[in-house]
C-alpha cells in the first residue's frame, strides 16, 4: 500500500481507531490508555503517501524488542530532541542538558517509594533520569541489584508525575517516558500555573520535585490571580507553586 492509498488508511482508519485506546482501555495507568492519548494529540503531517511509505519502511528496519534495542532507541529520541534545541526550533524549550540533570539526582539521590513531580515535565528529562537512577539501586555495599517486583510496580505506577501545559511537549514527553520503561506515565496535559495556591492540600504533594521551569513567556491575567505577588517574570509563579508541593 502506498500513495493516496496508504495516505488515506493512515488518516481515516488508523489514526482514529489508535485513538480510540483512550476510551476503550481498563484505567488511566495503561500503556493503551496513553497510547490513546498519543493519537488524540498527534496529526499525520506528511501529506504524501510516497514520502509516507519510505518513512515507514526505514522504521520497519529497526528492531525495539531487545531492553537493549530499547534503551539505545530512547538515547536516538532524546538526541533528535537535543538537535531540535541546537538547531534554534522549540525543541530546545522542552530539553534541559542531561549532564545537568543527572547531577541534580545525584545530589537529590530520591529513594523508591518517594513520589516525585515535575510541574514543567518539557521532554520529561528530569522523570526519565530519575527513572534510570531508581531502576539500578545498590546494595549497602555499594553493589548493583536487581529490582524486586514490587519495587518495579511501584516505579511503573506510583512514582512519577507531572504536567505539561504545550501539546508538542506533552506528547514528546510521554514517548520519552514510554521509551524509557515506564509503560503508563502519569503525565497531565495542563498548565501547573492554573492551580490556585490556597486549593494545594496535604495530600497533593510530592517528596521530591525535580524541574526546570520555563524562563520565558507570560501568563494570563486569570492565571496570575492565583499568586498572591504578581510579576511579569514566569519562572517565579512556577516557584511559587512548586515549593508548596
Amino acid at each position: 500500500m502506498t500513495g493516496d492509498d496508504l495516505s488515506d488508511f493512515v488518516n481515516i482508519k488508523l489514526f482514529p481507531y489508535l485513538k480510540k485506546f483512550k476510551k476503550d482501555s481498563e484505567s488511566a495507568d495503561t500503556i493503551e490508555y496513553k497510547i490513546g492519548e498519543i493519537f488524540s494529540e498527534l496529526k499525520n503531517r506528511i501529506q504524501s503517501g510516497y514520502n509516507l511509505r519510505e518513512v515507514i519502511n526505514r522504521i520497519d528496519e529497526l528492531r525495539f524488542r531487545t531492553h537493549a534495542e530499547k534503551h539505545e532507541m530512547s538515547h536516538l529520541y532524546e538526541d533528535k530532541i537535543k538537535n531540535m534545541g541546537n538547531a534554534g526550533r522549540n525543541g530546545g524549550e522542552y530539553y534541559t542538558p542531561r549532564p545537568l540533570i543527572k547531577t541534580i539526582i545525584k545530589v537529590v539521590a530520591p529513594e523508591i517509594g518517594q513520589k516525585i513531580y515535575d510541574g514543567a515535565v518539557g521532554s520529561a528529562g528530569f522523570l526519565c533520569e530519575a527513572f534510570e537512577y531508581l531502576s539500578n539501586p545498590t546494595t549497602s555495599t555499594g553493589k548493583k541489584r536487581e529490582l524486586t517486583t514490587k519495587e518495579y510496580q511501584i516505579l511503573q505506577k506510583k512514582t512519577f508525575y507531572g504536567k505539561e501545559k504545550k501539546s508538542l511537549a506533552y506528547i514528546i514527553g510521554i514517548m520519552n517516558l514510554i521509551l524509557h520503561g515506564v509503560e503508563a506515565p502519569n503525565i497531565i496535559h495542563t498548565n501547573t500555573l492554573a492551580e490556585n495556591l490556597a486549593d494545594i492540600q496535604e495530600k497533593d504533594r510530592y517528596d521530591v520535585v525535580l524541574a526546570n521551569p520555563p524562563f520565558g513567556g507570560k501568563e494570563r491575567a486569570e492565571v496570575q490571580q492565583n499568586f498572591p505577588i504578581k510579576t511579569g517574570k514566569l519562572p517565579l509563579y512556577f516557584y511559587n507553586i512548586l515549593l508548596r508541593f
